[in-house]
């Protein structure tokens, strides 16, 4: 059985609130090294929405040249200004990478025809662009529906997948249901880490998560086992899962906590975060510290 595990990786700054590329280009081997299958850059977790235009267009050509194509590579180009995203995607295309990935408007939510207007406004200006719509209706205050989708699928063959942030999986099974019949190839990726099983085993292409930035291995044997169908395996990497899910809840937001979790696991990173993200405190990174101690047990 096939899947995919995606991550959307974290944004390592330098203190004066610059990207350190070095870094990334450590963490981005580290990924492939781990066995992920692909990158994604400038996603929530990426923190693109505190990232300079310039500084965001130093990293795609940064992340296009290393990755190389050695995996694919995805990059988030939402903005809330038109000119933004195209002028974004565009670079980004020209830069090497392989699709873009665009949420909707935040902040006063759409209606489901201002929704598909808005792709559709989107998808007709960059034909030449491999897009991926992202529904994460907890930042956003509305979902990008079924319908809405099919239309879109209807009239722009560029639109090839879509990543559904939600923590229960009956709007994803809706879109497979719906969708997979009638464009087999359009991928849909969860985008919390514990429904990548139920997202595969329902017809769907994997997640987009991110507790593969520290445990990227783990993340490829959940793949390996579905290929070889090794469903205990699959159970026991489930179960170990939900106990690293736990690191999400450790303090608001949890971007902080992923790049501790890195840096505990050995990663030579500084544990920035774009302002006003504050660092692990002492009892924060105890907390971590225990959830990976678990794993890391039953490993051994």
């Amino acid at each position: 059985m096939k899947s995919r595990y995606i991550t959307p990786s974290v944004t390592l700054f330098k203190e004066d609130g610059t990207i350190d590329t070095e870094a990334m280009g450590n963490h981005f081997d580290r990924l492939i090294e781990g066995g992920v299958d692909g990158i994604l850059i400038f996603g929530s977790i990426g923190e693109f929405f505190a990232v300079p235009m310039e500084e965001r267009k130093r990293l795609i050509k940064f992340a296009a040249r290393h990755i190389d194509h050695r995996v694919k590579l995805l990059v988030g180009t939402t903005s809330m200004i038109m000119e933004e995203i195209l002028e974004l995607s565009r670079y980004a295309h020209s830069a090497g990478a392989d699709a873009c990935i665009i949420l909707p408007p935040y902040y006063f939510p759409l209606s489901e025809e201002g929704a598909e207007h808005y792709y559709d406004t989107i998808a007709r200006q960059l034909p030449e662009v491999s897009l991926y719509l992202y529904n994460f209706p907890d930042r956003t205050g509305y979902t990008i529906s079924v319908q809405t989708t099919l239309n879109l699928l209807r009239k722009h063959p560029n639109i090839i997948g879509y990543k559904d942030t939600q923590a229960g999986m009956a709007h994803s099974i809706a879109l497979i249901k719906a969708i997979k019949p009638k464009f087999p190839d359009f991928e849909i990726y969860a985008g919390f880490d514990d429904n990548f099983a139920h997202n595969v085993l329902s017809g769907g292409d994997g997640c987009i998560a991110g507790l593969s930035n520290f445990a990227p291995e783990l993340c490829h044997a959940w793949v390996k086992a579905f290929e070889e169908e090794d469903l205990k395996k699959v159970q026991d990497i489930q179960k170990t899962i939900n106990g690293l899910m736990e690191i999400y809840q450790v303090g608001v937001p949890f971007v902080p906590y992923i790049k501790t979790a890195m840096i505990q696991r050995g990663e030579e990173i500084e544990p920035y975060s774009s302002f006003p993200f504050m660092e692990a405190d002492a009892p924060q990174a105890e907390k971590i510290s225990k959830i990976l101690q678990k794993w890391m047990k039953k490993e051994h």
